[in-house]
């Protein structure tokens, strides 16, 4: 089955339980500081499972664009992306465990086929003052037994701590901020069966297999969270008034199981840009370990990076674009290991397949394929002479240690295959755990980072990122009055310092006119507009003028937020009250952000 009639009918399985369809989230958060891409399908639903109405009732199901950026390391192996689909379907205070999982298991059983003697669950073992799931546990000893088999617990239903069965952004209880949601989970994974020997070929043999094992023979490919849970501010959990059922799926995951297929990059959804891969380096995939490897990172960098040019993030060294420009890096990189040195180039020829396979799902992959070629080949481009730089250092080398390769990493992008590789050349054996040693203080450091770029968000700072919030409502009018109706909001970036406002503009802007948009924003916080919104169908929104660029992203339900008479969008807020709340505006910088879209930096004055 493709991979496209497996998220088709995931869609249609909640439609017909009276679920609203919701259009993917942009892959990079609107308004969120609090991380760089969104990465599950609750992601944009805070507010909701918090308490808050969604426009769209209290059933929702859909397939959102997602990006981890903790998984780039570890993908070469054959079920780890950077990029994926997440199908997913949510209970706003409705309906619980006992009807999501005999729906996930009537999903995933009647409508994809797969035998039920191949899955197996997980739960949550308990921690602290969160006690153990037995609820779930016997909902799913009903169900097995429905289909004649005896689910012991410990076999067929394994409980495992938080590490493994508890679900938030943060991860465990103890590092979620406060005002966070989360909750016990329940995954199933499908057994492709002990035949294949992948236990046994795998770096875990010495160990005693279970469904949560790397070992590749289990493959998670569905998770209900039971979102019942809120972090206080004193430490505590407490139960949500609330609860909340917040179902993800992975589509390459569920695509590999149906499809019998231990490698998820055997499936449509990567075949063809590893066809071209083929084609170009002549060699095959499957043959050789680490060509097999090399196709991998190829394949989902390349995918993850034309999506994200999709949505507008641009390779530079900061933020989303540090990202996109390492996907490019290493894809480069690993392109050596298939021989593909001469012309950078070749990644422009991997567009198209991915374009081609998306111009249904996302439709405006397709039609910024162009765009989106010219800068990836001008990126690699640029990096092909860093690159070279960094060989002919390696070269120079007289030894090459563990450290040294780290250093390499850590300057050039080189990954350990590499440094190996021509270490071997040179009959030299660099200390591979010297290396990882180095790694993982690079890790721990990186974490630090950005939990304190990225600290609290939303949760610690709602009162000035919603502020920031509303006046990004009147930057967006107050540039259409100053430069012309063709301003279109292209993206936004809040922390509780500052706003960053993309918008479609050719040419700079004078000082004069930047001096003109802050006086019209500060004119209308001076008025004391009140803040308002309504509740109304996509196309009355249009009738009654509101502004929209997302297209088809708005379900047929949306928010419309009014400030005063000025500005009219629509929007899932939250914002200010009143204008009055704001504070004074000013705007700090003014950029270009590539491909005719310009960038301003904005303040607000506390209050």
């Amino acid at each position: 089955m493709k991979s496209s009639e497996i998220r088709s009918r995931f869609i249609d399985f909640y439609r017909q339980r009276q679920h609203a369809v919701i259009p993917s989230a942009p892959l990079v958060p609107q308004n969120d500081p609090s991380t760089l891409f969104t990465s599950s399908g609750m992601q944009p639903l805070i507010p909701y499972l918090l308490g808050e109405k969604h426009p769209q009732g209290r059933r929702l199901v859909s397939s959102q664009k997602s990006f981890r950026t903790q998984d780039i390391d570890e993908v070469g192996d054959n079920r780890h992306t950077t990029f994926f689909e997440m199908l997913g379907n949510w209970s706003l205070g409705d309906y619980f465990k006992k009807e999501q999982l005999p729906w996930i298991f009537e999903f995933l059983t009647r409508i994809l086929g797969l035998p039920p003697e191949r899955l197996y669950v997980s739960v949550f073992a308990g921690e602290g003052a969160v006690p153990k799931d037995d609820d779930s546990i016997n909902i799913w000893k009903e169900i097995f037994r429905g289909v004649g088999i005896d689910a012991r617990e410990g076999e067929r239903i394994v409980a495992y701590p938080a590490a493994k069965n508890w679900w938030s952004r943060s991860g465990v209880p103890a590092g979620m901020p406060p005002g966070e949601p989360g909750g016990p989970d329940s995954e199933v994974f499908y057994d492709f069966g002990a035949d294949l020997r992948l236990h046994e070929r795998s770096v875990y043999k010495r160990q005693a297999c279970h469904p949560n094992c790397d070992c590749g023979r289990f493959l998670e490919i569905a998770n209900s969270v039971f979102m019942e849970y809120q972090k206080q501010a004193d430490g505590t959990i407490r139960e949500l008034p609330q609860k909340n059922v917040d179902f993800g799926g992975g589509l390459e995951r569920l695509t590999a199981a149906e499809n019998r297929m231990p490698d998820i990059f055997r499936t449509d959804m990567f075949l063809p840009v590893i066809e071209v891969l083929e084609k170009l380096s002549k060699r095959e995939y499957g043959r050789k370990d680490e060509e097999t490897r090399a196709m991998r990172v190829i394949a989902d960098h390349i995918r993850g990076s034309v999506i994200m040019m999709a949505d507008g993030v641009l390779p530079s060294n900061k933020q989303q674009g540090y990202v996109l420009r390492r996907l490019v890096r290493r894809s480069l990189l690993y392109g050596r290991t298939l021989g593909l040195t001469t012309d950078w180039k070749y990644v422009g020829l991997l567009v198209e397949p991915v374009a081609g396979f998306y111009s249904r799902a996302y439709p405006e992959v397709l039609r910024d394929a162009g765009r989106i070629t010219l800068v990836l080949v001008e990126e690699a481009a640029r990096f092909g002479k860093t690159l070279e730089k960094g060989l002919r250092e390696i070269e120079k080398l007289p030894l090459i240690t563990g450290e040294t390769a780290f250093r390499l990493y850590e300057t050039y992008g080189f990954p350990w295959e590499m440094t190996e590789e021509i270490a071997r050349r040179k009959n030299q054996r660099p200390d591979r755990e010297a290396f990882e040693q180095e790694f993982k203080k690079h890790q721990e450091l990186s974490r630090t980072a950005a939990a304190g770029m990225f600290k609290g968000g939303l949760a610690d700072h709602s009162r000035q990122v919603t502020k920031l919030h509303t006046a990004t409502h009147l930057v967006h009018q107050a540039l259409r009055q100053v430069l012309g109706d063709h301003v279109a909001q292209k993206g936004s970036n809040i922390t509780a310092d500052r706003l960053r406002f993309d918008f479609s503009h050719t040419g700079k802007i004078s000082d004069s006119q930047l001096r003109l948009v802050e006086s019209v924003v500060n004119e209308q916080i001076g008025r004391a507009l009140p803040v308002a919104f309504r509740i109304m169908t996509y196309r009355e929104a249009m009738e009654a003028g509101a502004l929209a660029f997302f297209g088809e992203r708005y379900p047929e339900k949306v928010k419309v937020y009014s400030i005063g008479s000025f500005s009219k969008e629509i929007c899932g807020g939250p914002h200010a009250e009143n204008t009055a709340d704001l504070g004074k505006f000013t705007i700090t910088r003014e950029e270009s952000a590539g491909g005719g879209i310009r960038r301003i930096y904005a303040a607000l004055s506390r209050k």
